[in-house]
């Protein structure tokens, strides 16, 4: 059985290029409201390459924390055409990916 860290984890490998999702969308995708927990399985995120935490922003569209600093988070972001300003998502909702099914 997988540990909560890791079905955050598969779910933020479905996550496409240019697109983010929030703490809460991925809470609610695991069916519970578990939102600090997320983040705390972000913060912990073993392999930044392969789970792309950076994806993840707060349901305000600020960008919120990154393991390799916020100015790493912001040009990452940025190089997947993800509008940003003043640390936050510019229309969230234009870059903000739905999940399909959930657990």
């Amino acid at each position: 059985m997988k540990t909560f860290n890791e079905l955050c984890y598969d779910l933020l490998k479905q996550i496409p290029e240019g697109k983010v999702v929030t703490y809460g969308d991925i809470a609610h995708a695991l069916n519970c409201k578990a939102y600090q927990a997320v983040g705390n399985a972000m913060a912990n995120n073993p392999n930044l390459i392969i789970v792309p935490c950076h994806r993840v922003v707060k349901s305000t569209g600020e960008i919120g924390q990154y393991a390799l600093g916020v100015t790493r988070k912001v040009e990452l972001l940025k190089s997947e055409g993800i509008e940003i300003d003043q640390r936050k998502v510019k229309n969230l909702d234009k870059y903000r990916f739905q999940f399909l099914n959930s657990f």
